[in-house]
C-alpha cells in the first residue's frame, strides 16, 4: 500500500512558497531527502500538513486527496475520506465521515467546507463535542466564524452522555465563542425528560468554569411574609478582579424590588457593597430598602484604612424581608469606619463606630454607645532576656440619645517577663489601670460627672510540661502532662453604676479561656477586684507528625477574698459573692480519627452539686457527601451581675445519601425546655449523571413569636445553568461541612 505525505508551508494565506512530496515505501532518495525544506514552525502561520492514501491533482492549483484523508494546521485537524484542496483560495472540501478538531472541540458530519487560513466555513448534519465543557449535541449545521467561533444553527446543546439525554437545550441558533468563553442560545427550549419546561428568546452561558457576563438563571422561591418571589439577576464581569450582579426581585405581596452586588479586589484594596431597594410597599405604602458595604484599603506601607456600613429602613425590615442579601436580617447594624497605622514598636488608630437597632417590639433592645470618635494608641518592646512592656491608652468619646453619655481616657501600663525553659514556664506581669472620665446627660445627682480610677495588678502564671512515649488508637504519639498555676490579685474599689459609668463593659463569659484572665469584666469601666489562683491539668497526644489529636483539661479557680465590684447600682442585697471556689471546667477537644471530631465542655458546682453548663459537639465525615453534625447545649447558671439563664437545646445537622442518587440534608435546632423549634432545614437532593434535583424548606425566626418559612425548588443542569431557588447560601449556614454533589465533577 503506498501512503504519500505532503507538506504545503506558507509565509502568506494564499501564497504557497514550498511544496515538497514524499513517498513513503522504501526510503526517500537522498537528493530528495537534501532537497526538502523543513516545515518552518510560525505560530502565527503554522504549516499545513495533509496525510492519505492516494493523491492526484495538480500541486500548484488543487489537490484531491482520498482514502484515510488527514489534514492538520495549527488548532485544527481535519479527517475524512475525499477531501479537495484548493490552494489558491486555501480551501477544504471534504465529503465523508467527516470529523474536525479545533481547539479541543470536536465536530463529525457529512460534508465540510472551510478556509484554512481564517477557519471560516460550515459542516452539514454535525454531531458535536466541547470537550471543556464536556458538552455535546448535534444540529442541521454548523457556521465556522472564525478559528474561535462557531454558531450551531437549529441544534440542540446537553452535558448528558448518550443518545436519549435527559435533558438538552434546543435553539434555532447556538453561538460558540471560545475567546469570550461564552455560549449564546437563541429562540432556546429547554427539554427535560421530553417536555419543554422554559422558553427564552435569549439565554448566555459559560463555556468554562471562568466567569463571564450574562443573566444568571431566574431564582424562585416563597416566604410567608413575601409570598411569590422571582429574582432574574444579571451579572457583569466587569474586569478579572472586578463584578457586578444586579438582581430585580420580584415579590408577589409588595412589588419590585432592585439590588445589587458589587464585588472588587486590587492589590491595596478590597471590598463589597450589597443593596436592595423598593420604591413603594404594597402592604406598608412606604419606601423600603438595605445596605452593606464592606471596604479594605492599605493606604501607605503601614496605614491600612477599614469600614463596615450597614443600613435599613425600619424596624421591621428583617421580619418582612428574610431572603434578604444585605446584613439587614440582624436586630443591630454596625456602622464603622476606622484608620490603623502600625510600626514595628508602635500602633494607632482611629475610629467612628455608630448603631442602628431595628427593634423588635416584643424584645426591645438597648441601643449601644456610639463611638464619636474613639482614639487608641499602644507602644511596646521587649529584649532578648524576656523582658516585655507596653503601654495602652484610649480616648473615646461615648454617645448616646438617652443615657448618660461622655469622654473616657484610659491608660494601661504593663511591664511582663516570661521565663521559658525546657520543661517549664514561669511569667510574671504588673500593670497599672488608670480611667478619667467626663460624662454629661447627667440627671442624677448622686453620679459623679468626673470620677477617675487608678488601681493596680499583678499577676504570675507557672507551668510544668511532663512529656512520655504513648499510643494513640495503635499510633505512636507522645502523650503529655501539663499543670499550670495562674495568680492575680487587684485590690477593690467601689466601681457602681453610681459612680462609674457601663459604656462598654459586661461581665465575661465564664470559660476555661477567661479562668486566666486577670479582669472578669470585658471593657475598660469595670476593673474587677481578684485575689484568686487558678489550677488547671492538661493533658494532649500528639502524633510524630506534630498533629494534635486530642486534649483533655481541667480547671478550677480558687478565691482568698470576696468579688465585690458590681455592674448595677447597689442594692440592699449584698452582691458579693462569698463562694471561694468556682464551678470546676472540663474540657475535650481533638480529631479522634480522620473522620471523627469531638469537641466539649462542662461546668460542674461544687456548691450546688450539679452541672449547670454542657456544650457538646461531634462532626463526623467518613467520605464526601456523608455527614453528621450533632451538639448539646445545656445552660442554667445563676451568675453574679447578671440574669438567671435557663437554657437547653440539641441541634442535628448533616448531609447523607439514602440511596443511589437520593441525599438527604437537614438541620433541626430544638429548644428542651420551652418545647418548640428554633431555626431548622429540611432537604432532599437527587443527583442523577447532568442535572441535579433540590427541595429545601427552611424556617427562620425573625421576631419573639414570628418566624418565616420559606420554600426552595431547583434543577440544576450541568453546564448549563439552574432553575428554581437557590438554596446554597441556606445550606451552606445551617450544615456546617455541607458539600455540593457536583463538587467533583
Amino acid at each position: 500500500m503506498t501512503r504519500r505525505l505532503l507538506f504545503l508551508q506558507s509565509s502568506l494565506p494564499k501564497q504557497v512558497t514550498a511544496i515538497a512530496v514524499f513517498f513513503a515505501v522504501g526510503a526517500a532518495p537522498a537528493s530528495a531527502q537534501q532537497a526538502a525544506p523543513a516545515p518552518v514552525n510560525d505560530e502565527r502561520d503554522p504549516p499545513l500538513q495533509m496525510e492519505a492514501e492516494k493523491m492526484t491533482g495538480r500541486p500548484d492549483r488543487e489537490v484531491k486527496l482520498e482514502r484515510d484523508v488527514v489534514i492538520r494546521r495549527g488548532i485544527t485537524t481535519i479527517e475524512s475520506d475525499s477531501v479537495n484542496y484548493n490552494i489558491v483560495d486555501d480551501k477544504v472540501d471534504a465529503v465523508g465521515n467527516v470529523e474536525i478538531d479545533r481547539a479541543g472541540d470536536h465536530y463529525s458530519g457529512t460534508e465540510l467546507h472551510l478556509k484554512m487560513d481564517t477557519g471560516v466555513g460550515t459542516m452539514n448534519s454535525p454531531v458535536y463535542q466541547l470537550m471543556r465543557k464536556n458538552a455535546r449535541g448535534s444540529a442541521e449545521r454548523v457556521d465556522f466564524e472564525s478559528e474561535d467561533s462557531a454558531t450551531i444553527v437549529s441544534g440542540i446543546y446537553t452535558t448528558c452522555e448518550g443518545p436519549n439525554p435527559d435533558w438538552y437545550l434546543k435553539s434555532s441558533k447556538l453561538s460558540l465563542d471560545n475567546s469570550t468563553e461564552t455560549g449564546v442560545a437563541r429562540d432556546a427550549v429547554l427539554v427535560f425528560k421530553g417536555l419543554p419546561i422554559a422558553g427564552t428568546p435569549y439565554i448566555s452561558f459559560p463555556l468554562t468554569d471562568e466567569r463571564v457576563s450574562g443573566f444568571l438563571a431566574p431564582s424562585i422561591a416563597t416566604s410567608t411574609t413575601g409570598g411569590l418571589e422571582v429574582m432574574t439577576p444579571y451579572y457583569l464581569n466587569i474586569a478579572p478582579n472586578r463584578d457586578l450582579t444586579i438582581y430585580p426581585r420580584y415579590i408577589s405581596r409588595r412589588g419590585l424590588m432592585l439590588g445589587g452586588d458589587a464585588r472588587y479586589i486590587g492589590q491595596t484594596y478590597s471590598g463589597s457593597t450589597r443593596a436592595e431597594w423598593l420604591n413603594n410597599d404594597a402592604i406598608t405604602g412606604e419606601q423600603r430598602y438595605a445596605l452593606s458595604s464592606i471596604h479594605r484599603q492599605n493606604l501607605a506601607p503601614g496605614l491600612n484604612y477599614y469600614s463596615d456600613l450597614n443600613f435599613a429602613s425600619d424596624n421591621e425590615y428583617p421580619k418582612d424581608f428574610p431572603l434578604t442579601r444585605t446584613l439587614a436580617n440582624r436586630r443591630l447594624l454596625l456602622r464603622n469606619v476606622q484608620l490603623d497605622y502600625a510600626a514595628s514598636d508602635w500602633t494607632a488608630a482611629i475610629r467612628v463606630a455608630d448603631y442602628q437597632v431595628l427593634q423588635d417590639p416584643l424584645a426591645t433592645i438597648v441601643s449601644p454607645y456610639g463611638r464619636l470618635p474613639q482614639l487608641l494608641y499602644s507602644r511596646f518592646g521587649y529584649n532578648d532576656s524576656g523582658l516585655s512592656w507596653n503601654f495602652a491608652s484610649e480616648m473615646t468619646r461615648f454617645t448616646h440619645s438617652t443615657l448618660v453619655a461622655g469622654d473616657r481616657l484610659v491608660l494601661n501600663p504593663r511591664v511582663s517577663y516570661a521565663w521559658n525553659r525546657p520543661g517549664f514556664f514561669v511569667r510574671p506581669s504588673m500593670s497599672l489601670h488608670g480611667t478619667l472620665y467626663n460624662l454629661n446627660n447627667v440627671s442624677d445627682p448622686a453620679v459623679m460627672t468626673a470620677p477617675t480610677r487608678v488601681l493596680p495588678t499583678v499577676s504570675l502564671d507557672t507551668g510544668l510540661i511532663f512529656e512520655r512515649n504513648a499510643t494513640f488508637f495503635g499510633r505512636d504519639a507522645l502523650q503529655t502532662l501539663e499543670p499550670r498555676l495562674f495568680y492575680s490579685y487587684t485590690p477593690y474599689k467601689q466601681q457602681d453604676a453610681l459612680l462609674y459609668p457601663t459604656f462598654d463593659s459586661s461581665e465575661a463569659d465564664f470559660n476555661y479561656a477567661q479562668v486566666f484572665r486577670e479582669n472578669r469584666f470585658v471593657g475598660n469601666d469595670r476593673i474587677g477586684d481578684s485575689n484568686q489562683v487558678t489550677a488547671a491539668l492538661t493533658s494532649r497526644f500528639i502524633e510524630l507528625n506534630g498533629m494534635e489529636r486530642v486534649r483533655v483539661a481541667v480547671a478550677q479557680r480558687f478565691s482568698m477574698a470576696e468579688q465585690r465590684v458590681i455592674l448595677g447600682v447597689p442594692t440592699n442585697t449584698p452582691a458579693a459573692t462569698a463562694e471561694t471556689r468556682s464551678d470546676i471546667l472540663l474540657l475535650t477537644s481533638g480529631r479522634i480519627t480522620n473522620e471523627l471530631r469531638v469537641d466539649a465542655n462542662m461546668q460542674y458546682s461544687q456548691a450546688l452539686n450539679e452541672v449547670n453548663r454542657v456544650n457538646f459537639g461531634t462532626y463526623w465525615q467518613p467520605e464526601a457527601m456523608k455527614l453528621l453534625n450533632f451538639q448539646y447545649r445545656r445552660d442554667v447558671r445563676n451568675t453574679t451581675n447578671s440574669a438567671a439563664t435557663n437554657f437547653e437545646l440539641i441541634d442535628i445537622s448533616g448531609q447523607w445519601p439514602l440511596s443511589h442518587r437520593w441525599y438527604g440534608v437537614g438541620r433541626i435546632n430544638y429548644l428542651l425546655k420551652d418545647k418548640k423549634l428554633g431555626q431548622s432545614l429540611l432537604g432532599l437532593e437527587y443527583k442523577a449523571d447532568c442535572w441535579i434535583f433540590r427541595f429545601v424548606s427552611q424556617q427562620i425566626p425573625t421576631a419573639v413569636g414570628v418566624a418565616n418559612t420559606t420554600f426552595f425548588i431547583q434543577l440544576e443542569f450541568n453546564g448549563l445553568s439552574s432553575l428554581g431557588s437557590d438554596p446554597m447560601r441556606a445550606l451552606r449556614n445551617n450544615v456546617p461541612g455541607y458539600q455540593r454533589l457536583n463538587q467533583q465533577q
